[in-house]
């Protein structure tokens, strides 16, 4: 199991490596506001459990494990943003900041029936395809279906 800490160390890498392609320590450090040596502790711990590729002062490569993981914690986050924005009213502030707190806490059946929820209510689509947050192919899914 990864941390909370460490899982926003995995989503701030997937999005730096979308952005921009190479993802190394400073960039990691400035997009976190923290230093180097904290993320090259998070960095060797994420190594240990076979989310990353990394040696020193090169580029950091998440594992097809790691990119998934970020990949779910996104869509984790995106799935209760929508509900608290979208159904509940929240101010976007308001949101992003509840969203941020409570996806952790979350177990991935909830995380399902609630994508169910935000998806029906918000007439997005009907998630007919047995929605799970751990399988791409819905994800994917989901999102032609809303494009």
């Amino acid at each position: 199991m990864v941390s909370k800490a460490f899982e926003e160390y995995l989503k701030t890498m997937y999005i730096l490596k979308k952005q921009s392609g190479n993802v190394r320590v400073t960039d990691v450090a400035n997009k976190m506001n923290c230093t180097k040596p904290s993320v090259n502790k998070a960095l060797h711990n994420l190594k240990d459990n076979g989310l990353v590729n990394y040696e020193s002062y090169g580029t950091i490569e998440l594992t097809e494990e790691g990119e998934n993981l970020a990949k779910k914690i996104l869509e984790a986050y995106d799935i209760i943003y929508l509900f608290l924005k979208d159904v509940l009213n929240l101010n976007d502030d308001e949101a992003r900041e509840e969203a941020e707190k409570m996806k952790s806490n979350l177990n991935d059946n909830t995380i399902n029936e609630l994508a169910k929820y935000v998806h029906k209510v918000l007439d997005l689509n009907s998630l007919d395809c047995n929605y799970d947050i751990n399988q791409e192919k819905c994800r994917s899914c989901v999102r032609r279906k809303i494009n």
